[in-house]
């Protein structure tokens, strides 16, 4: 499982609402800084405060084109997340599953 820092770095990232939707408009593909702050009622500065918190997750990077600088979803930061859904996936089947055997045999 990913560190304990990676893993809050994520949560903090995406627990905001701003972050979160600004995450999801990414995920149709590449976007410049400044159409980003004309889909949000934002101003731009805090388009650009969000995609760092998110880019210091790991959750998004940016490339610089001339005077425009273009964000894109980075797929593998995502992961401290994936895996920490399967760790707790995991665990909850397991009791589930002996919970199950348990009230079959109480059935006996």
């Amino acid at each position: 499982m990913q560190s304990a820092a990676a893993i809050t770095k994520v949560f903090q990232a995406l627990a905001d609402p701003s972050r979160r939707a600004i995450f999801e408009s990414l995920a149709g593909g590449e976007v410049a800084v400044k159409d980003l702050a004309a889909r949000f009622e934002i101003s731009q500065p805090a388009i650009s405060q969000h995609l760092a918190v998110l880019r210091e997750a790991g959750l998004v990077r940016g490339r610089r084109e001339g005077r425009c600088v273009y964000y894109r979803i980075e797929p593998e930061g995502l992961r401290p997340l994936v895996d920490w859904i399967a760790h707790y996936r995991a665990f909850w089947e397991e009791r589930m599953a002996r919970l199950g055997r348990l009230l079959e045999e109480m059935d006996r």
